[in-house]
């Protein structure tokens, strides 16, 4: 129980005192009633310990500070609340399906839309027991709709959604649990019977993969993904994977992962529509047009140590959608690189600055990796 808020609070990069000032600050603009700052100090470390546990009232504040489940929390499984028995339950739970009208599943998808937009802009952590309450109610509906036309629209409308929580979970540092979601969405894909979403998921979980160690195994599974009925892949998912395969094959490193790297590169040129839009009519899980190909490109290249990167990054941040917080933090941790790799110190400072500046602002525990990996360089 313990080790669960410890590891949570220490990859955030919070000391104990820093926990505590933020669960206050949180208290104070919610007109919530909490202990002392000395008291706080106690429970702490007594939840830390597992001396203590975390009541509801408290798991509420920590959850949405730290971007954190309950279970998360206290160190536990996670673990599905048991069904009552009996066929009248059973049956009241697929009647209740079975009359879900055609307008939720739309009501589904722009809560994803909403989710998704708040996550850019202020990052995944407060949106924690949002997401998981999006997820459980799309999750009920589908388990208890019985034919296949009830189900598959629940199920494309879960896909995408399971996708962005996985990546959400994968930012805040819960690893286990962007994992399982990205299974989840997965598994609804097949269900829906949509590639698309499937070859997402995939693509989205190699990054786990290259997070932990392995990025030759990301490489193969990015590489899966596109082998995922290339044929029902749309043209700007198609080059999304490419360049997911570009910068998973740059963080392998070596001649040949290099020459897959550029390869891959204009593969995703190729294949990106030059439509002027931004987004898939298909599939609004993807965001890709040439400005934000250039910025992969500039990672990618940075990855490589190529001179050319500085120039792409530098394109990239001028036309940067402001909106996503996030990936600028990227951008200025990719520049950081780039200047490092030409001795120039005092301009990788200001961009590793930048991108500590946004990645706490958003609560990154993912970029806040790459700022102290970059820091330890300087």
């Amino acid at each position: 129980m313990a080790k669960g808020l410890k590891a949570i609070r220490t990859a955030r990069g919070w000391s104990q005192d820093r926990l505590i000032h933020e669960m206050r600050r949180f208290a104070e603009q919610r007109l919530l009633d909490i202990a002392s700052a000395a008291s706080l100090k106690t429970y702490v470390s007594e939840w830390e310990n597992g001396r203590r546990t975390i009541t509801d009232r408290y798991a509420a504040i920590l959850r949405p500070l730290l971007g954190a489940t309950d279970a998360e929390l206290r160190g536990e499984d996670e673990t599905p609340e048991p069904q009552a028995d009996g066929y009248a339950d059973l049956l009241s739970r697929i009647d209740a399906a079975g009359s879900l009208s055609q307008s939720m599943v739309p009501a589904f998808l722009a809560q994803t839309e909403l989710l998704r937009t708040m996550d850019r802009q202020m990052g995944a952590a407060g949106l924690v027991d949002q997401m998981n309450g999006h997820l459980a109610a799309m999750e009920e509906a589908l388990t208890f709709a019985v034919l296949p036309g009830a189900r598959r629209p629940i199920a494309t409308a879960l896909a995408g959604a399971s996708t962005l929580a996985a990546w959400q979970a994968l930012d805040a540092g819960a690893v286990d649990r962007a994992w399982r979601r990205y299974e989840l969405a997965k598994k609804a894909a097949q269900e829906a019977e949509s590639p698309l979403y499937l070859a997402h998921a995939m693509g989205e979980q190699a990054y786990v993969l290259a997070d932990a160690g392995r990025p030759q195994l990301a490489v193969e599974l990015v590489r899966d993904a596109q082998r995922t009925h290339p044929e029902r892949q749309s043209p700007r998912l198609r080059a999304w994977l490419a360049a997911a395969e570009a910068e998973l094959c740059a963080a392998v490193g070596g001649p040949e992962m290099e020459l897959a790297a550029r390869t891959a590169l204009e593969r995703a040129t190729a294949l990106l529509p030059d439509d002027g839009e931004v987004r898939d009519a298909d599939m609004l899980s993807i965001f890709l047009n040439t400005g934000h190909l250039s910025r992969w490109r500039g990672n990618v290249l940075a990855k490589l140590g190529d001179a050319s990167a500085m120039e792409e990054l530098y394109a990239s941040l001028r036309s940067a959608d402001e909106t996503f917080v996030r990936a600028n933090s990227g951008i200025h941790c990719d520049l950081t690189q780039a200047h490092l790799a030409r001795g120039e110190l005092d301009e990788a400072r200001t961009h590793l600055q930048k991108a500590r500046l946004l990645a706490n602002r958003t609560g990154s525990v993912r970029y806040r990796r790459c700022v102290e990996l970059l820091t330890g360089r300087l």
